[in-house]
């Protein structure tokens, strides 16, 4: 069958291959899930994984089939898995698997203390840009069918789920804790949908980015009953001044300077999430003392988040039902770069060096509504 692979290490090395047809024995225990892969949704990992800024091979090969992103339907399941995965029912797999760490062994390989770490089309194991794959069922997550059309984004809606779903676990340190206003810093696919997460949960939503309004994604903001706030035009403080304090903030910016400026706006007993992987070297001169005396008195926090549990996607598949529901059509004005067929692989790596639209995915087979 066919795959969408880079040689990790090797700038550019993106092509097509055939690989080995997965079989659910691959799974010991009878725990196999075999899916048909519907779509993929792509983004700046994948970029990165074809610039070979990092990524690798599993054991004995030389190649990686990368995306991480998917979404597919079942079409055989081993004899020990749970009826709630059945053939013809839509899935997503999660992407970190379990290491030595024991944090592994509870279910938590997000928060591992491992150095060497598994992901799926990152690191060390093969990916979803491909026609099949078979996967453990205690990896998998069930969609309904009403979610066909947006479920590739469970996934990265997993990435704001896990950041909200921490600052709210984090902040019963208070006993009561009811936020009310939250900024969101970035607008691109995570931004966006941490900006959903925080207003399905009641806030009031400020996103604060570089382009300016009127764009999509500035639509987007507004659909939701949140502010769009341009950074080309005020300071993150003068913002804070006009829609906060802020009880929550999130980052998504991928601009590491635009942490601190944060850090000095976050209200008392405020909460900032830092989801921006920054392989650079910036420097920035920042008013330490005034952000560690704030800290201090404020009782405030700075937590980073990477990747999810599955108690983050059992809520991002909540969250995308209750969307679907009170934004009828808001999800699916994400999906704004379909590029068909794993043999358009180089559309899908110009699409995301070109940075245009939203998400870009793969329609691999079709979603099947």
């Amino acid at each position: 069958m066919k795959a969408i692979a880079v040689h990790p290490g090797k700038a550019r090395s993106i092509h097509l291959r055939e690989v080995p047809e997965p079989s659910l024995d691959d799974v010991p225990d009878g725990r196999g899930v075999l899916v048909e892969v519907l779509r993929v949704g792509v983004d700046g990992t994948d970029k990165e994984i074809n610039e070979a800024q990092y990524g690798a091979a599993p054991p004995g090969d030389d190649y990686l089939v990368i995306g991480h992103e998917n979404f597919g339907r079942v079409v055989a399941v081993g004899p020990d898995v749970p009826d709630t995965i059945r053939p013809g029912g839509y899935v997503v797999a999660s992407v970190r698997r379990p290491g030595t760490s024991i944090y592994g062994k509870i279910g938590l390989q997000d928060f591992t203390t491992d150095d060497v770490y598994y992901e799926r089309g990152i690191n060390l194991r093969h990916g979803y840009l491909t026609e099949r794959y078979v996967e453990d069922s205690d990896f998998v997550f069930p969609l309904p069918p009403n979610l066909a059309e947006v479920g590739v984004l469970l996934e990265p809606t997993t990435v704001a789920e896990k950041g909200v779903n921490h600052a709210f676990e984090i902040q019963r340190r208070l006993r009561v804790w009811r936020p009310r206003r939250a900024a969101v810093l970035g607008s691109g696919t995570i931004g966006l949908l941490m900006a959903l997460a925080l207003r399905l949960r009641g806030l009031e939503i400020t996103c604060f980015s570089l382009p300016r309004a009127p764009f999509p994604n500035s639509d987007l903001i507004e659909e939701l009953g949140g502010a769009y706030v341009s950074s080309q035009d005020t300071t993150l403080a003068e913002v804070s001044e006009q829609r906060g304090p802020f009880d929550v903030i999130m980052d998504a910016t991928g601009f590491s300077p635009l942490v601190w400026e944060a850090a000095e706006v976050l209200g008392k007993n405020g909460v900032l999430v830092l989801s921006s992987i920054t392989g650079g070297d910036r420097r920035v001169e920042i008013a330490s003392d005034r952000i560690n005396q704030s800290f201090v008195l404020g009782n405030k926090v700075m937590v980073g988040t990477v990747n999810a549990s599955p108690t983050d996607f059992e809520s991002g598949v909540t969250d995308l039902i209750r969307a679907e529901a009170l934004f009828p059509g808001w999800l699916g004005k994400l999906l704004t770069t379909p590029i068909h067929g794993l043999e358009s692989y180089r559309e899908m790596i110009e699409a995301l060096e070109r940075g245009d639209g939203i998400k870009v995915f793969v329609e691999v087979a079709g979603n099947g509504a």
